[in-house]
């Protein structure tokens, strides 16, 4: 009894710390003993052009220090919505190997009309106990090899207001390159948004400069200004190489 408070109370924190709410009918706890529900925003994914697949990419944190993503779950507006994570390279497939404190959701639509659609995650975290990452592995000489991580994700969510224009720049760090570039925006609304609503965030990528990227975004007068609009950028970044 006393652990259910204890994970109760830890999600009311949560939830006055991120604006989020607990989640309801969602799966990311199955299973697990201990575990911190953390429910994402209603994610939009714009009405596809022509000829062009429509994916987007949406970063969850585990909101606390010391906690990691052990479970997943979603929902979709549409059954069209193709829902997958990245997970790291490594053994066994594990929280801590596998997953970190962040975790990234890919959806991608699938189906034939040209409408948008949106998603929402959901990620279940748990405490780490200080043993939490990847292993030693013996040193041997291999013909190959293992993968690393060449690209790092920089991550910059902003808050976007009714009514007006938002500025948001990504940066790599000094000695990386600039690779390309991602964004996404989402709703944090108890239902799935309206293609009304999803059409009323625009947001427009400027080419890169060096190591930077910058995104406008801009939110219809329409739009109450009680709801919250997120928008992340995503700067895909690399070690300079000659």
């Amino acid at each position: 009894m006393k652990l259910r408070l204890v994970v109760v109370g830890l999600a009311a924190l949560v939830a006055s710390l991120t604006g989020s709410t607990v989640a309801q009918g969602a799966n990311e706890c199955k299973g697990l003993q201990v575990c911190l529900p953390v429910t994402g925003p209603w994610v939009a994914i714009p009405s596809p052009a022509r000829g062009a697949l429509p994916t987007v990419v949406w970063e969850m944190r585990c909101p606390l220090r010391n906690y990691i993503v052990a479970g997943v779950d979603a929902r979709v507006s549409d059954r069209s919505i193709d829902i997958s994570i990245r997970g790291e390279n490594g053994a066994p497939v594990s929280p801590g190997v596998t997953t970190g404190r962040a975790v990234l959701f890919t959806a991608v639509y699938a189906g034939g009309a040209s409408r948008a659609t949106s998603f929402q995650p959901f990620i279940g975290c748990i405490p780490t106990s200080g043993s939490g990452g990847r292993g030693e592995t013996a040193v041997k000489r291999a013909a190959a090899f293992p993968p690393a991580k060449p690209i790092d994700r920089r991550v910059v969510t902003r808050r976007l207001v009714s009514g007006a224009s938002v500025r948001v720049v990504g940066r790599c760090p000094a000695g990386t390159r600039l690779l390309g570039a991602d964004h996404a925006y989402a709703f944090r609304i108890d239902t799935e948004p309206g293609a009304t609503l999803i059409e009323a965030v625009r947001v427009r990528r400027t080419p890169a400069a060096g190591r930077t990227v910058t995104a406008v975004a801009t939110v219809a007068a329409s739009v109450p200004q009680a709801l919250r609009v997120d928008l992340q950028l995503h700067a895909l970044c690399t070690k300079v190489t000659r």
